[in-house]
């Protein structure tokens, strides 16, 4: 957790609380801000992003037109739209997921010496298996959450009047992700899991930069591309159709959020000096690699009854054996569809290509698409256009 989050503790401005909001309350805090939240279940953010009010109305970028109108006509509605009478058989769902729902590796794990899986059978490997795909569906869940914030944190904080009109209709998108995934897990799944400590600290540090191409940077450029790789790998492999029915329309609303940040920060990056680019640069270094660290939500293990310090050492060793990791074919996807885009904004080789070196020794430039979200997003609308045009 870093300094700029924190959970609620009833302090005000003079230092530690008495409980009571009304007596602690700094100004323009009213009585009653909890709304009767349990403290627990709040996460305090404290922004020092300057808001900004522009006088200057013209619509001056045509992408970015061209892209809100299309926010706006494509909208839709999670109750009306969706149909949630559709049962869902979480057991029989990861089945017809196979190896995607459960990764060989765990199967290897139990056979090794010691395991505390070691006499498992069908059963435990399908109720881990439904585990490991509610822990996923929970980190898709705080991670919408989280984009809503952003980009609500965009519609105060970018100059540009075409850029706040379309971040205005993306916090309509993730608001409404984060209502289905919220109801999905809710009625189909189970209860679900917390938000993972890296997932809580990159989002809580892009709230609370002051800098607003940060918040551009690390959530429509970053975590957006991840969630395109994330929801594509989950949609090339489930076959539940109340999922399946969610994931298109999700995915549809992602690729423009990636192509919103494209077609911004192309614009603005192209006036930063090389000392601001590396900046950017360093910034992308240490957001890919922490990305890289996909360990396994420890309360799935907790779940289930067994203690994480005990498998952990198996499920590292099965995947040594074997050279089999779970999270391998997701890294690959995700760096194909973030590189490219990054090569857009001018990032990649800025600065004599210190970022591509560097991604390069760490093996992340294996295989990217050929185009970055944007321009893809505009060949299939049929524009004809490239961005920047």
């Amino acid at each position: 957790m870093t300094a700029a989050g924190r959970p609620w503790s009833g302090a005000g401005p003079e230092g530690p609380g008495t409980g009571d909001p009304q007596a602690e309350a700094g100004p323009g805090v009213v009585a009653g801000l909890l709304g009767g939240a349990r403290p627990e279940d709040v996460r305090v953010v404290e922004d020092q992003a300057p808001r900004m009010l522009t006088w200057r109305y013209e619509r001056e970028r045509p992408q970015l037109v061209t892209l809100t109108s299309k926010a706006v006509s494509a909208q839709w509605n999670a109750e009306t739209d969706v149909d949630w009478s559709t049962p869902v058989d979480p057991e029989a769902m990861v089945v017809a997921m196979g190896d995607a729902a459960l990764p060989p590796v765990y199967r290897v794990a139990a056979q090794l010496p010691g395991s505390p899986l070691a006499g498992w059978g069908e059963r435990e490997f399908r109720r881990l298996a439904v585990e490991l795909l509610t822990a996923r569906l929970s980190q898709f869940l705080h991670g919408e959450q989280g984009a809503m914030l952003v980009a609500a944190k965009l519609v105060e904080t970018v100059p540009w009047i075409d850029a706040k009109y379309y971040a205005a209709t993306q916090a309509m998108d993730e608001a409404r992700h984060t209502e289905v995934f919220a109801r999905y897990l809710q009625e189909k799944l189970g209860q679900a899991y917390p938000m993972t400590p890296f997932l809580e600290a990159q989002i809580t540090d892009l709230l609370a930069d002051g800098r607003w191409d940060i918040a551009y940077l690390g959530m429509q450029i970053v975590i957006e591309s991840l969630a395109l790789a994330a929801f594509g790998e989950l949609r090339r492999t489930v076959q539940e159709p109340l999922m399946a029915s969610l994931l298109r329309y999700i995915m549809a609303d992602e690729a423009r959020h990636v192509a919103f940040g494209i077609l911004s920060l192309a614009e603005l990056y192209g006036g930063l000096s090389a000392k601001e680019l590396r900046e950017r640069q360093e910034f992308l270094l240490e957001a890919t690699l922490h990305s890289r660290a996909r360990a396994t939500t420890p309360e799935v293990w907790e779940r289930l009854g067994i203690e994480v310090a005990d498998v952990l050492p198996c499920l590292r060793e099965a995947t040594e054996r074997t050279g089999l990791s779970p999270a391998a074919q997701f890294r690959r996807a995700f760096f194909a569809k973030l590189v490219p885009n990054v090569a857009k904004l001018g990032l990649l080789d800025a600065n004599d290509g210190w970022l591509r070196e560097r991604w390069a020794e760490a093996g992340l430039l294996d295989q990217v698409e050929e185009l970055d979200t944007a321009t893809a997003w505009l060949a299939e609308q049929g524009t004809g256009q490239r961005v920047g045009q």
